[in-house]
């Protein structure tokens, strides 16, 4: 069992745990409940849940998934906000139907 990262959001953790899986990746959450039963404030890091691969084979193959996904999401966030045609509401640049309307985006030509 290798560790990829660890992060004081489990949820996070939780994210990516999901992601392997569904990439048929076996994984693991060690500490998943440790900062929850330590009962303190103080983040210690040994402590943060961590997120390993069951198979030491996996590793970079995990490692590659993940790159991928944080790639993705980077483009999606800095994507340019646009500007609903019906309502002239500003959406984020990876909304493809206005937040407001409902309105679907032009295809930029």
């Amino acid at each position: 069992m290798k560790e990829l990262f660890r992060e004081r959001d489990s949820t996070i953790v939780g994210y990516y745990q999901s992601v392997l899986e569904s990439e048929g990746i076996p994984t693991f959450i060690r500490n998943q409940n440790a900062v929850t039963m330590m009962g303190t404030e103080i983040p210690i890091p040994e402590f943060f849940p961590a997120l390993c691969v069951v198979n030491d084979d996996d590793y970079d193959s995990a490692v590659a998934v993940i790159k991928e996904r944080r790639n993705a999401e980077n483009d999606a966030a800095s994507a340019e906000e646009w500007t609903c045609e019906n309502c002239n509401e500003a959406n984020p640049g990876n909304f493809d139907i206005c937040w407001s309307c409902e309105t679907s985006q032009k295809p930029a030509e």
